[in-house]
């Protein structure tokens, strides 16, 4: 499991041994069956997480127990929930695995103290916040200025993948739309 992650930091960045073994050594492996739950709303969230493998859904259940899907993170990507790590204050989200995933989980202090030590995964973190900012900044966008059929083709285009390893309806749901809207739309795909 640590070997795809540390796959992951030297295609980011140079690590030495000694660095990637301090990481390791931080790093608490965490395996989630098919609908687990990796946080639920109302906990707080004090960790850093990287899926080794796997899917997961990061969404919030409205007043009318509709879900609203924010984001997925698969193979490679990191989730958890940023706002809750940051203020220490409950989990307005779930987030939950679609699929069997392993993750490594850092703990909050130790990972701050890994990136004081290891310049380098600093400079990783720093990029992956960057990216991320400008991932919500464009989905923000689509959501708020494209039409349906220009979110489902903006989400195959950045997402290729997903559409066969996601249910539609969780798509339909991170999209902002009903699933017949969706089911419309990609008949005129086929």
């Amino acid at each position: 499991m640590f070997a795809v992650f540390e796959k992951y930091l030297q295609s980011k960045a140079s690590f030495s041994e000694a660095e990637i073994a301090q990481i390791k050594a931080a790093s608490l492996p965490k395996t989630l069956r098919k609908r687990q739950y990796l946080l639920q709303a109302g906990d707080e969230w004090s960790y850093q997480a990287f899926v080794t493998s796997g899917c997961l859904r990061t969404y919030s259940v409205d007043a009318k127990g509709a879900e609203h899907i924010l984001n997925f993170a698969v193979e490679n990507w990191w989730t958890g929930n940023q706002e809750s790590l940051t203020t220490g204050q409950p989990s307005r989200y779930y987030v939950e695995a679609i699929e069997k995933s392993t993750l490594l989980l850092f703990r909050k202090e130790d990972f701050e103290q890994l990136r004081r030590e290891i310049p380098s995964l600093d400079e990783v973190v720093n990029a992956i916040l960057y990216r991320s900012f400008l991932a919500s900044q464009n989905r923000i966008h689509a959501a708020i200025s494209y039409s349906a059929e220009e979110k489902y083709r903006e989400f195959l285009r950045l997402y290729p993948a997903f559409a066969q390893r996601i249910p539609q309806y969780m798509v339909a749901s991170y999209l902002g739309m009903t699933t017949e809207t969706l089911s419309r739309i990609r008949r005129h795909f086929v």
